[in-house]
């Protein structure tokens, strides 16, 4: 049906009750045909065969083009868009190279355990004779691990086990890796920040044991469609990779619609600051109305909890419609049990199941494209992943409905009300730094304990490598034999310790006090945030309450409870400058990068009610947390925040206020620019800091060591703060609400805040940078102001510091 898309948006409108108007943009993007090419004259004739049995007569063009580079001996990445058909173009080189030599191998990695599942259900069904492929992850059973690597030759994994079970004892995979021809890295575009880091380390200890056995096998990548991927599957492998990107699969037609929430009159937040009906309760109320149409629906949501709440919402509403509506919904998220995801996608796929609610977990590659429509409950980061999600609706010969419905915050709001951020920007360069000292090291004595490591493979690992080398001697974990090279000196090995999705740090385990059951692990700088005593931590949908946490011994002792309150930590904080890298100046304005030091410590932490109302405040005794980073930051002049010609017009006691709101605005902003999530970073202002002698706005990684957010901000400085000075001023609310300058994790309770003022901060700063915003006023225009120093954390100057935590996950 030509015009489902645009039915199904009329059908949601049609629920909307009277006097709101969620919608603010809709557009129709158009599809576009099929370009097939013939086989290649190299491609096995038994894989042919078998693609054409399964329903491919051809391929299109980009899929021929990366298998014709790849078969040639080329690094190749092709980044085309979501249901494009990127397996093939790493199944026809592969496949034909293990038909061809009976001893070649080849090595699948995936980001989640689902897509591995789905991609070796792919190469069983086609039954390419000679082909045996197997999993080798966490749910591979002991027993059959040895028949993997004795006997497979094409074996499925993920970035985990290649790091702790596979080049930990490369010695027992020697026959795998004599013949090794291909390492294909899907959906690579996941590979970002501290996570992309690891596994761009990861990589380089791969091709490293790959050598030591003769072989150098050929990489092949796939992803979504990214900026500069050329580049950035280099920075992830460490060589060379050319780019396919041209899409030459046929795309039906969708219709987009951007949703935001009303404000809800008759409840209050923090500070009394407004609030919208959240993004969850919205989408399963559009979700309801969807399986009442007969849609096929995806809705992704955020949170394993949110997409647990969002199914039970839409099942209510549909009880009230028809009694057998409600079994036609489901939720799925991690955490499941593997028959149950694989029951799920196989209830989605034959349209048992009518509406998913669901975490990102179904946003990769699980093959599950021509759904009717897709809701995105709160923007996931990245315009990648936007897009990834969005491509699960499309159904051949009809178009599509994709909503996105805003979440209760800056970066959402910003993208409700501006299409071209959403539907024309280009997707984001992914952001990793394997240089990082800081993840370097771990990965440097893995690579010892594995081989050990000489001069010459040490430039494989970028030019920071002999420093930290030489850091883990001093340090004793590394030791210099007088034949050359480094040996790693202990007899356990360390791939155990290191944390490839987290800081590398040693984990803090939740454990259920009452039946020692372990129910998770939270990062070491998130600990004193999530699982302080007194915390309510939420697991599977469970909720428990925090009883002791031995940061020592690393383990959170809870007991399941199901209280009427949340719980937010307070922190005070520090920043210190360590090192100026990069410095812009203008006319009273200075914008730099650098490594700074971030000294935090949580203090307390609120009660709440659902209501936002706040019960009481319990004061904690948590040791301080040093975080050696990056940021960006940028310092104003005392004349241009007063009254002076061409100021912002603040008086004196609303700076702090101010400064603390253009703080947030930045921090919410920065994921258009890098790929980043608003928790990854963190951020502090103060009407005078120590090391700057002005009022400055910090916004730094929350990593150690940095993980490339900052640069990214730096780099994009101007559009970045237009966007945040953008973001305040399309938010309806009077003075202040999570939409625009609020923050879910401020250390500081959001006080003081001032919106007004933070607009005129940013106003001031985008003139003398030579862009000020088109509705900038010289003069300020009023607004809420908050007392000089009355931020929770002190400076040296003692004028005030706010701040907003950022960890590491």
């Amino acid at each position: 049906m030509a015009n489902q898309g645009r039915r199904l948006l009329d059908r949601v409108l049609a629920g909307v009750p009277l006097g709101e108007a969620p919608l603010t943009h809709a557009e129709e993007l158009p599809g576009q045909d099929a370009r097939e090419v013939p086989w290649p004259s190299w491609a096995a004739p038994e894989v042919v065969s078998a693609l054409v049995e399964r329903g491919v007569p051809a391929p299109w063009s980009h899929q021929a083009r990366a298998a014709e580079l790849a078969w040639s001996g080329r690094d190749v990445v092709v980044a085309t868009g979501t249901a494009s058909g990127k397996s093939l173009a790493y199944q026809l080189p592969v496949l034909s190279a293990l038909v061809a030599d009976g001893r070649a191998t080849a090595l699948y990695l995936s980001p989640t355990k689902a897509l591995g599942a789905d991609q070796i259900r792919a190469v069983e069904e086609l039954a390419v004779p000679g082909v045996r492929a197997a999993s080798f992850d966490g749910d591979t059973a002991m027993d059959e691990r040895d028949w993997v690597r004795a006997h497979a030759n094409w074996v499925f994994s993920n970035p985990d086990m290649l790091h702790r079970g596979v080049l930990p004892n490369h010695a027992r995979w020697i026959r795998f890796f004599r013949k090794l021809a291909y390492v294909v890295v899907d959906e690579c575009h996941a590979y970002r920040g501290v996570f992309g880091s690891h596994v761009a380390l990861l990589l380089r200890r791969l091709r490293r044991v790959a050598r030591r056995y003769g072989a150098d096998p050929v990489f092949v990548l796939a992803s979504a469609t990214v900026a500069e991927p050329a580049a950035s599957a280099e920075r992830l492998v460490g060589k060379p990779c050319a780019a396919v990107v041209e899409d030459g699969s046929p795309r039906a037609g969708r219709v987009v619609a951007l949703w935001e929430p009303p404000l809800l009159s008759e409840l209050e937040g923090e500070n009394g600051a407004p609030v919208r009906r959240s993004a969850g309760a919205e989408t399963a109320r559009i979700l309801a109305d969807l399986v009442v149409e007969g849609a096929r629906s995806l809705a992704f949501v955020r949170s394993r909890v949110g997409a647990e709440l969002t199914a039970m919402g839409a099942r209510r509403v549909l009880a009230e419609v028809d009694p057998e509506l409600p079994g036609r919904v489901a939720a799925y998220r991690g955490g499941y049990l593997p028959e149950e995801r694989r029951a799920l996608e196989k209830a989605l796929a034959s349209g048992d199941l009518l509406g998913v609610a669901t975490t990102n977990a179904l946003e990769l590659g699980v093959d599950i494209a021509g759904l009717d429509a897709v809701v995105v409950a709160g923007f996931p980061g990245t315009l990648a992943s936007f897009w990834q999600q969005a491509g699960r609706a499309g159904r051949s010969g009809g178009d599509s409905l994709v909503v996105f419905v805003a979440r209760d915050d800056p970066l959402d709001t910003y993208l409700a009300h501006h299409p071209e951020a959403v539907l024309r920007r280009p997707v984001e360069a992914t952001v990793l730094d394997p240089s990082n000292p800081y993840v370097l090291a771990p990965h440097l004595a893995c690579a010892a304990a594995e081989l050990p490591l000489t001069e010459e493979c040490l430039a494989g690992f970028g030019e920071g490598a002999r420093e930290v080398v030489d850091g883990l001697v001093a340090d004793r974990v590394l030791r210099r034999r007088p034949n050359g090279g480094w040996y790693w000196t202990a007899r356990e090995r360390p791939q155990g310790q290191v944390d490839i999705r987290g800081s590398g740090g040693e984990q803090v385990v939740v454990v259920e006090g009452d039946t020692g059951r372990v129910l998770g692990t939270v990062d070491p700088a998130a600990a004193h945030w999530t699982v302080h005593e007194g915390a309510v931590y939420l697991h599977q949908g469970e909720s428990y309450v925090v009883d002791s946490l031995d940061l020592e011994a690393g383990i959170a002792l809870v007991r399941a409870e199901r209280p009427d309150w949340s719980t937010t930590a307070r922190d005070t904080k520090d920043i210190v400058v360590v090192r100026v890298e990069q410095e812009r100046r203008f006319a009273g304005v200075r914008v730099c990068l650098g490594e700074v030091e971030v000294t935090s410590q949580v203090v307390s932490y609120l009660r709440k009610l659902p209501s936002g109302q706040v019960v009481d405040q319990v004061p904690l005794d948590l040791p301080p947390q040093v975080l050696r980073t990056r940021a960006v930051w940028y310092t104003v002049d005392e004349s241009l925040l007063g009254s002076a010609p061409g100021g912002a017009g603040l008086a004196p006691a609303t700076v702090p206020g101010a400064l603390h709101a253009a703080e947030h605005a930045a921090i919410g902003l920065l994921p258009l620019f890098a790929t980043c999530d608003r928790w990854d970073i963190g951020g502090v202002s103060t009407a005078l800091h120590q090391d700057t002698g002005e009022a400055t706005v910090f916004v730094h990684d929350g990593h150690p060591g940095g993980a490339g957010f900052a640069d990214r901000g730096f780099a994009a400085v101007v559009p970045w703060l237009a966007a945040a000075r953008e973001a305040i001023s399309s938010c309806a609310c009077p003075a202040g609400c999570p939409s625009c300058v609020q923050s879910p994790k401020c250390g500081n309770g959001n006080d003081p805040l001032d919106k007004a003022g933070g607009a005129a901060v940013l106003d001031v700063v985008l003139r003398a940078v030579g862009n000020p915003p088109p509705d900038a006023q010289p003069d300020r225009l009023g607004g809420s102001g908050g007392a000089a120093g009355a931020g929770s954390g002190s400076g040296g100057s003692g004028a005030g510091l706010a701040g907003e935590a950022g960890t590491a996950r």
